[in-house]
């Protein structure tokens, strides 16, 4: 029996919008240094639930859960406003990594993009479209 990958040459795809289509994509995973550094922040992810299991016992970590869930789910609708996040980030300890987005501008401040189209936005994310929900560059 051969292995076949499944890949729909015939899709009407447009490259700009969506982006070059491969087979190589899908094949080859993560590096083994990504792989690495997402095990690490598992494992001290774990050992800080440990740590407050331990301090302020197990009621701490079912409320801190529960908040997670909560401020993960929030999003604004697709539009001019984008969702920080802001809530989750402090919560989860993101604010205190430097990002790129941290130094470099955001691609969505650029004067050479598009607004977003809302009800396209809502489309995709209801999955009744594809593609990107805020259109690329002019």
């Amino acid at each position: 029996m051969s292995k076949s990958i499944a890949h729909d040459v015939a899709v009407n795809s447009d490259a700009l919008r969506f982006g070059l289509e491969g087979v190589k994509g899908e094949i080859v995973g993560s590096h083994p240094l990504e792989a690495l550094r997402e095990t690490a922040r598992r494992d001290l992810e774990e050992k800080k639930r440990l740590a407050t299991d331990l301090t302020y016992g197990s009621a701490f970590n079912l409320r801190m859960n529960l908040d997670k869930q909560i401020l993960s789910r929030f999003q604004r609708p697709p539009g001019t406003l984008v969702s920080s996040m802001l809530g989750f980030e402090a919560l989860t300890g993101g604010l205190e990594d430097f990002r790129f987005e941290d130094y470099l501008s955001l691609p969505q401040d650029s004067e050479m993009i598009r607004p977003p189209e809302g009800h396209h936005g809502m489309e995709v994310r209801l999955g009744l479209s594809r593609g990107p929900a805020c259109p690329s560059f002019i």
